[in-house]
């Protein structure tokens, strides 16, 4: 898949996975792909309790693994890391923010495409 196709793709599972928290879920969604020299925070939202960084992952299919594969152990501390970035810059306790995965692989219901969605909470 070529690059901006890859981009459109990505750009498109953020926004399914933004809709699926803000009107599904509740959430306050604080913002959206956050970024420093270390690296991004795709999601982070607000469920009523608690911050919550969603890492998103979208795959056209699972013939190379579910989009929560990607998730390794590198990808994970270099997650808790941004998210210690991001609370401290925010003044708030990084132990009390919740890292979750939202997994979506491309699918067609009839003659609109959409996803299937994978939410994992507390994934590192």
């Amino acid at each position: 898949m070529g690059s901006n196709k890859k981009q459109t793709l990505g750009r498109s599972g953020e926004e399914a996975a933004a809709r699926y928290l803000a009107e599904r879920l509740g959430w306050t969604i604080v913002t959206r792909n956050w970024r420093c020299r270390e690296g991004e925070l795709d999601i982070v939202a607000y469920d009523g309790r608690r911050h919550v960084v969603c890492e998103v992952k979208t795959r056209t299919g699972t013939a190379f693994g579910t989009p929560l594969e990607a998730i390794t152990q590198a990808k994970a501390a270099r997650l808790r890391r941004l998210t210690g970035r991001w609370a401290s810059l925010n003044g708030i306790p990084s132990d009390t923010v919740r890292i979750d995965v939202i997994g979506l692989v491309v699918a067609v219901r009839g003659d609109r495409p959409g996803f299937d969605l994978d939410h994992v909470r507390g994934v590192c």
